[in-house]
Parts: C-alpha cells; sequence; structure tokens
C-alpha cells in the first residue's frame, strides 16, 4: 500500500484536472469580441517579451517542450492556481466590503461531510500535529449574525498532504462542512497545518528548478463561506510568524488574512477566532 509520502506530481496533478473537469463550469458566457481581446492581450505580451528578450530558438523550443509537459503531467491546474489566481481574486473582490478573499487553489473537494457545531473534522485517530480550536461568526457587512451560514473547510496535514490527492489517506481526512448556529457562530477543531512544498517532480517544479525559485507556501486553512443572499468567500488563513508567509510561492498572502493563535487555557493546543463579514449578492 502506497503512503501520502510517495505522492507523485503526476498522480496529483491528474487527480487536479479530473476534479476541475467534474466540479467547475468552464464554458463561460462570453461574447468573441471579449474572447478576441482576451486572447490578443495575451499573445501580445508573449510576443512583446520573445522581442524584449530576445528569445533564441533554443529558448523557444525549451518553453514549448515545458508547455507539452505541463499538460502530460496535467498541471495546468496547479501552473494558473499557483501564478495566476490570485490576480483572478483581486479583480473578484474589486468592490467588496466584507472579509479579503484569496485562492482557491486545485485541491478543493465540494461536499464535503456535514459536521455538527461545534465540530471536529474527520481526521486520523493519530493525526499528528498541534490541536487547533477555530472559532468566529459568520456576519454580513451591516454587523448582523447570518444564522446557517455554510463554512467549508479544508487543509493539508502536518506533512503537507491533502486528502483525495494523496495516497493512503483517509478520504476526508482534514475536511469538512459546519453551518453556524442561529447567532452564526461556529467552532471547528482541527489540527494546524504545516507549510508545504507544491509538487517538484512535474513540469512546475522543473519551471522553480530553472528560474532559482522556491517552490514553499506557507501553512494555511482554506474556506469557503456562504449564507443565502449574500455573496460566497473563497479565502485562505496563515499564521503569523510561519515560514514563508513574507515570500509565498502562489502571492496569496494578505495581512487581513494572517492569525495569531494563542495556547488553549488547557494547554491542549492553540485557539483563534476569526470573523468572516459577507457582502450581499449583486
Amino acid at each position: 500500500m502506497t503512503t501520502e509520502t510517495e505522492a507523485t506530481a503526476a498522480a496529483s496533478g491528474a487527480g487536479a484536472t479530473a476534479r476541475f473537469r467534474e466540479n467547475k463550469q468552464f464554458a463561460a458566457n462570453t461574447s468573441q469580441e471579449r474572447v478576441s481581446t482576451l486572447a490578443n492581450r495575451v499573445i501580445k505580451a508573449i510576443n512583446d517579451t520573445v522581442l524584449d528578450e530576445k528569445v533564441t530558438y533554443d529558448e523557444y523550443n525549451a518553453f514549448k517542450a515545458w508547455l507539452i509537459r505541463v499538460g502530460e503531467d496535467g498541471e495546468w491546474p496547479l501552473f494558473l492556481d499557483v501564478w495566476v489566481e490570485h490576480s483572478i481574486v483581486e479583480v473578484a473582490e474589486a468592490n467588496r466590503h466584507g472579509s479579503k478573499g484569496a485562492i482557491e487553489g486545485p485541491y478543493y473537494i465540494p461536499n464535503a461531510p456535514v459536521l455538527n457545531n461545534p465540530a471536529t473534522l474527520p481526521m486520523r485517530e493519530d493525526e499528528p500535529g498541534t490541536p487547533l480550536l477555530f472559532q468566529g461568526q459568520v456576519r454580513n457587512v451591516a454587523g448582523e449574525p447570518l444564522a446557517g451560514a455554510l463554512i467549508e473547510l479544508w487543509h493539508a496535514d502536518d506533512a503537507g498532504f491533502y486528502s483525495q490527492f494523496a495516497p493512503g489517506l483517509p478520504e476526508w481526512n482534514l475536511r469538512g462542512s459546519i453551518i453556524a448556529d442561529e447567532q452564526g457562530n461556529f467552532q471547528i477543531n482541527t489540527m494546524q497545518p504545516a507549510p508545504y512544498q507544491i509538487p517538484t517532480d512535474g513540469a512546475c517544479g522543473a519551471l522553480i528548478a530553472a528560474a532559482g525559485w522556491h517552490a514553499w507556501r506557507p501553512a494555511h486553512l482554506h474556506f469557503k463561506v456562504s449564507a443565502a443572499e449574500h455573496q460566497l468567500i473563497t479565502t485562505q488563513l496563515y499564521f503569523e510568524g510561519g515560514e514563508h508567509v513574507s515570500d509565498d510561492i502562489a502571492s496569496a498572502v494578505k495581512p487581513e488574512l494572517v492569525l495569531a493563535p494563542t495556547e488553549r487555557a488547557d494547554r491542549q493546543g492553540r485557539e483563534v477566532t476569526y470573523d468572516f463579514i459577507l457582502d450581499p449578492q449583486d
């Protein structure tokens, strides 16, 4: 039986690609004029780079071979989520007044088990890491609690692996859906995740090595928070003082998203309070 430490970029990439095709609607209602505008901008940016940087045929062919490998490894979701999605987030939330959003990343799985509130995420009996109590309230921008708001939480384990994208992990390990109470309050028990490297044995890793970059993401919790008649927010929360908070490979960290957990009174781990503020639907 394979274990999570034997996960490969190709397997994770293939899984992420398959999940994207299953879970996303990617036939946008976009006019030909808009498609033409966007495609021309991207193509022009590439050609401008070729001309400005005097790209050689050897470099062009290496780039072409790398693009082919990205597809073969199934790493387009990883590449786009790491290096492009943070700009999509900036556009999407330009007019929002509530909580800050962040990238979804390639490892979201919908329909995680619904858990009673207060909740404990599904985990192994001997799940490694430091226990973390994450609690707070979901409100609207007027400060009113949003009863029955849905909090979807998922994150990597203490070794940096996500369930359903690494072998040997239980299906819903460290994934769950929690329904806030009548005052919008929630309490979730989990384990604090660790920083992790994005997969480096595939095409994205080849780019990172060739460019001399690092491949690390800071430890983070993923959330989707939604309520009736309000805009869903997708975000990530990080940990004060954590490694790579200041140099995240995905450029997704914002000051408003950094948590400062404290030791619990019973000394059985850490706790932190964070409130989600949702904007009304347009």
